[in-house]
């Protein structure tokens, strides 16, 4: 799986257009308002997408969804949430990633859990399973124990390259290693000093990480596969070096993130920066689809964001903090289509559904995440309270919101 989270709070609105509402209209969205002749049809009579995301379409077409030729790939997720939505960027961004809406304070995240319940992550052939593509730690990735996270896979590794590393001994007895390799490669020496086994064991999965990663980068400069060309921007290069990563490493999940989503003002309309991120963000996900064809039936390309915007336009040209917004989710297990905006789940009202003011949740993340845990990872139901704790709670106190999408084949 590779996960982009969207920071700043994505328009879904305008990313996925709800235009059977009579609500999207000049008089609540003047200047951001997308004429109906310059969207991109979704096939189900009610629902359209932003021009920006025609790259994105290849995946999404298919001849049963929109009469199109395509892999029929996508799920796009509208109104996901949760219950009492937080309008903070830190505390929703927090919750999306820990799994658990409302606890500020815990610091593991979801998918780690995910992880380490599948994974013994102390096993030397363990230290490379997953990774974060970011300057700053993924909390979704956080946890008690160590999940790489660089921000560029040339850049993770000493200044002094592999003489710094070095090489490991060449049995536990042995002391011919060098470099870091060769410190850490043996038994602990003060194996009960205070936190002596815990910087032991920090040491030697730090080198086994950055031999991994150096051996990867090594093989060459990486050439995408079946022209996919990434977008030339950050986040296509990290895009570009998460599908690497895939190819030459053990990694299973990767993790990254998009800044920019917080169009307060001057969010523009077909052209502008929200348009600017959508496109880069369909580019990558084309490029994803083009390049990992090999393996396609085995991926995921999720992406999350902490809230949506408000349904009317602000002064300013732009859209404040809301509630629900959309997520995509790509690969060849998808069952693809829009759920969640269409005439039978767009009730009248919709976009004005929550405080009068915000589009309202239907659909919880973590029942989406459930989906992806179960279906796509064959986590058993039963683990849900473990990795996302509270799970059964919300399950009964909103059941509605955990009704499941079936996005995914079974």
């Amino acid at each position: 799986m590779i996960f982009i989270f969207l920071q700043g709070g994505n328009d879904g609105l305008n990313t996925v257009i709800p235009r059977g509402d009579a609500d999207y209209n000049t008089v609540n969205r003047p200047s951001l308002y997308i004429p109906e002749d310059r969207a991109i049809d979704s096939g189900n009579g009610f629902a359209q997408f932003h021009p920006a995301l025609e790259p994105m379409m290849e995946i999404y077409n298919n001849t049963k969804l929109n009469g199109q030729e395509g892999a029929g790939n996508m799920a796009v997720l509208h109104r996901v949430g949760y219950d009492g939505q937080s309008r903070s960027h830190f505390d929703s961004q927090h919750y999306w990633q820990n799994g658990i809406p409302g606890d500020t304070d815990t610091e593991e995240g979801f998918i780690y859990r995910h992880i380490d319940a599948n994974f013994d992550l102390n096993h030397p052939g363990n230290s490379f399973v997953a990774a974060g593509l970011s300057s700053n730690q993924l909390v979704a990735l956080k946890g008690q124990n160590m999940i790489p996270n660089f921000s560029r896979t040339r850049d993770f590794t000493f200044p002094a390259g592999n003489k710094f590393l070095g090489t490991p001994p060449s049995s536990p007895a042995s002391k011919d290693g060098k470099g870091l390799m060769g410190l850490y490669g043996l038994s602990p020496d003060k194996p009960f000093k205070p936190y002596g086994g815990l910087v032991h064991g920090a040491g030697q999965t730090l080198g086994r990480t950055m031999t991994v990663v150096q051996d990867a980068v090594s093989k060459g400069d990486y050439t995408p596969e079946n022209d996919a060309v990434y977008p030339d921007t950050s986040m296509g290069r990290k895009l570009s070096e998460a599908a690497m990563l895939l190819k030459r490493t053990p990694a299973k999940i990767i993790g990254l993130r998009r800044g920019g989503f917080d169009t307060h003002q001057r969010q523009g309309q077909i052209n502008g920066s929200h348009a600017n991120l959508l496109g880069e963000l369909a580019q990558g996900m084309q490029a994803l689809h083009r390049d990992l064809q090999s393996q396609w039936e085995d991926l995921l390309v999720v992406t999350m964001t902490e809230f949506g915007r408000t349904s009317k336009e602000n002064g300013s040209n732009g859209t404040d903090h809301a509630e629900s917004s959309v997520m995509f989710v790509a690969g060849g297990g998808v069952e693809g289509g829009v759920y969640n905006c269409d005439e039978t789940t767009w009730e009248e009202n919709a976009m004005f559904s929550a405080r009068s003011r915000y589009l309202g949740r239907r659909t919880d993340f973590r029942a989406a995440f459930g989906e992806i845990f179960q279906r796509h990872f064959g986590d058993d139901p039963a683990m849900m309270d473990q990795l996302m704790p509270g799970y059964s709670i919300a399950q009964l106190d909103n059941p509605n919101d955990f009704k499941s999408l079936n996005f995914l084949k079974a």
